[in-house]
């Protein structure tokens, strides 16, 4: 005979609220609950292992993928649950792979050796033609780039030329290098606000070394998770009644 656990004891258990155990129930992240001749549920030691799955899955593949890791693992679909942790393992890797080319990026802004303007009375500022000069690029580039929202050059109020300040030229020539690298503007568009929110290059060394911090992580999130869904497949199969004997 299983060992019978109320919504309480499976709540206590994982520092959850019984409602949350019931909302998991809903969802399908927990095999259904048998019920009792009045009518509670009756939760077995399967429902604490899959719940221990899916929290275990959770820091690392994100709520939304845990949870649909579990329900196809209840559905006996395995290969579907295996399908999901493989995209999640692909995005890391993606990931890892972004930042080492922003870093990669970095390295090759070297410090400019002659100043970057050019008739411009702000010191540190240039227009579209010499600065697609300095670049090895077209002025048509420079105003895609402008559309993408990667640069943000002014217009000189006197003749409507666009005016590229230093942060303005830091972005091109970091859009530059990650285009060289061959990423997509779109993809490239949210490491140029992560440089702006940053306030800069120099305030992103933290930030990388934080992100590097944060993969990490998530990857060693991933491997706890798939130790616990391992040991949720291995004793409960989908052939599996729910009514669990223990050990």
């Amino acid at each position: 005979m299983s060992r019978q656990l109320r919504p309480i004891d499976l709540a206590r258990g994982h520092g959850l609220s019984t409602q949350a155990v019931r909302n998991y129930e809903a969802a399908g992240i927990l095999p259904p609950a048998a019920r009792t001749p009045h009518g509670y549920r009756a939760y077995t030691p399967r429902h604490s292992a899959a719940l221990r799955a899916f929290l275990a899955l959770a820091p690392g593949h994100g709520h939304r993928t845990a949870a649909s890791v579990m329900q196809a693992v209840n559905r006996g679909e395995e290969d579907e649950a295996f399908r999901l942790i493989d995209e999640s393992h692909v995005q890391l890797r993606e990931d890892r792979g972004t930042l080492r080319a922003v870093e990669s990026a970095l390295r090759a802004l070297e410090p400019e050796t002659s100043p970057a303007h050019h008739d411009v009375s702000a010191p540190g500022t240039t227009y579209i033609g010499p600065l697609a000069a300095q670049l090895g690029l077209r002025p048509a580039t420079l105003r895609t780039w402008e559309r993408a929202g990667l640069v943000r050059p002014r217009r000189d109020p006197g003749t409507g030329y666009r005016v590229y300040d230093e942060a303005d030229v830091r972005d091109a020539r970091l859009t530059h290098q990650l285009r060289r690298g061959g990423y997509l503007l779109e993809q490239i568009a949210p490491l140029i606000a992560h440089v702006r929110a940053a306030g800069g290059l120099d305030p992103l060394e933290s930030a990388l070394h934080d992100w590097h911090g944060r993969l990490s992580a998530r990857g060693r999130a991933m491997l706890a998770g798939a130790a616990e869904l391992d040991a949720y497949l291995r004793r409960w199969s989908e052939r599996t009644t729910f009514a669990d004997a223990e050990p």
